[in-house]
Parts: structure tokens; sequence; C-alpha cells
């Protein structure tokens, strides 16, 4: 590798975070100046009544303005959003977007009420919140578009390797070399023996036995290091690291399953003895009440915004096909309880007469002309905000599932039953993950009980954004 591909790299992880601040300081500036017009100049002013002839001076808000985009670069690299290679999606931006700028608003709004020279308008700050996460977001997509089609045209490519050659270390390699937009080159893998030949690892370069890593590190000057090896393996781990000691690489670690379920361990004190807790209660009481109050105002409004488009759907199922327009199933909710779920009908009425229950498959012959369309953009499953505002599913949680796979999962995929410690929920961190219908029962899960573990409304919020772009792509949910 020659020293000006390295310089080239190094380069391009300085001008996409470059061109992110001065992206973000414009789009503060325009979202400022647009509000102050949108106050004032605009005829928007005239149907809310507020108009005012003349206005404050402009130069009173032009000052401020420096201020706010000087505070809020300042918030935005506390939250660590000018990191090079962040590769982040453009839901997960979003949030922290509205997040930074939020704060931001309370800072501004702060010190507009004790700074006594100038009087700021309260309208042009509302203006300013909704405007600024707008442009900020549109300047930040442009951005991330820029980097990414250098990344797909080859440039500024971080040189890694795998360790590994298992399951794990295979996921890692088939999910990087299928997004090459996330910017990294991998020239092969180290590992103790071959990968498997059925393994989309093996298509990669074998590049020899872990305690050959360190030397080739050094001498091709690789950058990043992805270490996927199973929690029995890892004891070569700390000797792959002291032999790679006063190299300037980095190492990135995917935790094994084992891992993962025990990543929630937690040290409390009780009268000074120091107990580690390994398993928790899943939301607080505050949670809890925070949670139902999403689904409830969520569940309700999707009701009252859907309403032409359900009821267009209700009228197509009954006239494409005999049978009821609802589908109603028992499935297994939070503790295990029993409870009717609603779905729009996608099949035909006796679907498993002849088969018993069966899970659903792509291309399914059982499904009507209507059903093909609504189960491709997640339209059967609208009933189930009625289901949600009874109180038996969430609007995000694990997919429920019928009694009848429960039983045969409980007994052969660990940690499956830790599933129902929460509500059941028409979308999950799973599913937007593309682990729907005859996927991998045991990856599902991992993803579920991270969910489970790491709930908040904003990881909520993220998960419907990207259950929404899913459903635009039209990708059948099973």
């Amino acid at each position: 590798m020659t020293s000006s591909h390295i310089n080239k790299a190094r380069r391009g992880d300085f001008l996409i975070p470059f061109l992110t601040v001065v992206s973000d300081a414009i789009a503060i500036e325009l979202a400022f100046l647009f509000s102050y017009w949108l106050r004032f100049q605009s005829t928007l002013v005239d149907y809310l009544g507020v108009k005012e002839i003349g206005g404050p001076p402009f130069s009173g808000y032009l000052f401020g303005s420096f201020f706010v985009t000087f505070v809020w670069l300042l918030l935005l690299k506390s939250r660590k959003m000018y990191g090079i290679r962040r590769n982040v999606t453009l839901s997960d931006e979003f949030i922290n977007i509205v997040r930074v700028v939020s704060w931001g608003m309370l800072i501004v709004m702060s010190a507009a009420f004790f700074y006594r020279e100038f009087s700021y308008s309260r309208i042009v700050f509302g203006f300013l919140w909704i405007a600024s996460i707008g442009f900020v977001f549109v300047g930040r997509a442009a951005v991330q578009s820029l980097e990414r089609r250098f990344y797909r045209t080859g440039q500024h490519l971080q040189q890694s390797i795998i360790i590994g050659n298992d399951a794990l270390a295979n996921q890692v390699y088939a999910e990087l070399n299928r997004h090459p937009s996330f910017g990294f080159n991998i020239v092969g893998y180290f590992a103790d023996r071959k990968a498997h030949e059925e393994l989309k690892l093996a298509s990669s370069q074998y590049l020899g036995p872990i305690a050959n890593a360190p030397a080739f590190i050094r001498r091709q000057a690789i950058d990043l290091i992805f270490i996927a090896l199973r929690s029995k393996e890892q004891y070569q781990l700390l000797d792959l690291i002291g032999d790679c000691e006063g190299m300037n690489v980095e190492f990135m670690m995917v935790p094994d399953v084992l891992d993962v379920l025990a990543s929630d361990v937690k040290v409390r004190e009780l009268q000074g003895i120091p107990f580690l807790t390994i398993k928790s209660i899943p939301f607080s009481v505050w949670g809890k009440i925070a949670k139902r109050t999403f689904d409830v105002v969520v569940s309700a409004a999707l009701l009252i915004f859907l309403s032409p488009l359900w009821l267009l759907i209700a009228a197509l199922v009954k006239l494409s096909s005999r049978g009821p327009v609802l589908f109603k199933q028992e499935r297994l909710g939070m503790d295990g309880k029993r409870f009717t779920m609603y779905k729009f009908r996608s099949m035909r009425v006796n679907a498993e007469s002849k088969t018993g229950p069966v899970w659903t498959s792509k291309g399914d012959p059982r499904r009507t002309a209507i059903g093909v369309i609504i189960r491709k953009t997640s339209l059967d499953e609208i009933p189930q905000l009625f289901n949600v505002l009874k109180g038996e599913m969430s609007i995000v949680g694990p997919r429920p599932e019928r009694p009848y796979f429960v039983d045969q999962f409980k007994h052969h995929v660990p940690k499956y039953l830790d599933r129902h410690r929460v509500k059941t929920g028409m979308t999950g961190w799973a599913q937007v993950n593309g682990l729907r219908g005859d996927t991998s029962l045991e990856e599902r899960i991992k993803y579920d009980l991270y969910y489970i573990e790491n709930w908040s409304l904003a990881f909520d919020v993220k998960i419907l954004l990207r259950t929404l772009r899913v459903a635009l792509s039209f990708k059948e949910v099973q």
C-alpha cells in the first residue's frame, strides 16, 4: 500500500467532518434569517394575525445568529456528531438533530430572557426551532450522500481486516461487503484455519493464522481490525492487542451472543455488599407511563389520519374475495397472556385447513389479489392499532407469536421467553433489520433482547422511521 493511498484516506477523514461543520453553520444561519423573514417580511403573518409594521432592526437578529450558530456547533460537537465515518442512518441523524436543536433552543431562549439590550420575538424562535431541524437535516443528508459516493467509487476507504472465520465473522464480512458505502475495504481475514467454503467469508482472501496478523498490519498499514471471535477464543485477543502496541490501528469487536445476553450487567450495593444485577425490570414506572402515553397518542393519531385508507382497504378486501374483512388470530403477549390480534385478511378463508399452523413464505399461493399488495406495504397491520389502544400491544416491541409456535421455540431457542417481558409490538428492532418471516430465530431473539435492555422513546421513534422506510420499499413483511 502506497503512502499516497494512506494520505488520501486520512484526507477523507478530515474532509467529511469539515464539510459537515460548514454545512451546519450555513444551515443554522439560513434558518435564523429565514425565520426573521417569515415573521416580519412574509405574508404568512397576515394569516396569523401578528403582523408588525417595519419590525425590529435586522442587525440585532444577524448578530444574534452568530451566537446561536457558535453555541449549536458546540452542542453538535458535544454529541459527537462530527466524528469520522459515523455511518449513521438518516433516521438516527434526524433524531440526533431534533435533540440538539431542542437543547439549543432552551439555551438561546434563556440567553434572550436575560439579555435586555434587544427584544427578540418568541414567534421567531418557534420558526427557528422548526427551520433549524429541517435545514440542518437537509445539509447533513447532502454531505452523507457525497461521503457515500466517495466510498462507492473507491475513494478514502479504510483498509480493514477481519479476525475470525465462523458464522460471526461471516456476518461481519457479508454486511460490510453488501454496503460498500460504509467506507471499508476488507483486505482479507486472519484465523487459525480457512473459513468453510459455504460461507461468504471464504470468497475473501485468507491471510493466515492470527499470530501472523501483527506483522501484516504493520507492513500493509491497516487502518481497522474487526474482531469476530467467540467467547472461548478471545484469549487470543489480548496477545493480538499487545503485539500491535505502537501501531496506529483501530480495533472494533463484534460481541458474541453470550456477551450480548450479559450486556446489561450492573453493580448495585446494598449495605456495603456489592451485587451484580444480571437481569433487571425492562421499564421503570415512569418508563411504562411514557411508553403507554406514546402508544395511545400515536395509535389514535394514525387511526384518524389513516381512516380513509383503512376504509378503502376494508372495502377492497370484502369485494376481492369471500370471507370477513378482518383476520383474527390468537397470539401471546406480555407475560405470556393470550389475546386476539387483528389484521386485514390477506389470505383465503381456512388457508391452513390442509396444512395446519405454518409460517407464510414469499410468494405464498394462499394470498388473495389484494392480500399481495397490503402485505408488501404492511397495510394489513393497520387494525393492530386497535390492539394498541386496548393495551394488548405496543407500537414498538417484539412481534407477537402464535401459541403453537411458542410451545415449540421455547424448548430449543435460548432466551425465547424473555421476549414476553414487555408488550409485543406492531413493529420491532428485529423486523427493521431484515429479520422477518422465515429467518434465523436466534438472531431475531438477540435483536429483541437488545431492544428490551436498551429501550427509550427515541429508540421507538427511530424504529418507527425505519419501519416507514421498509414499508415504502415494498418488501413483504412475513
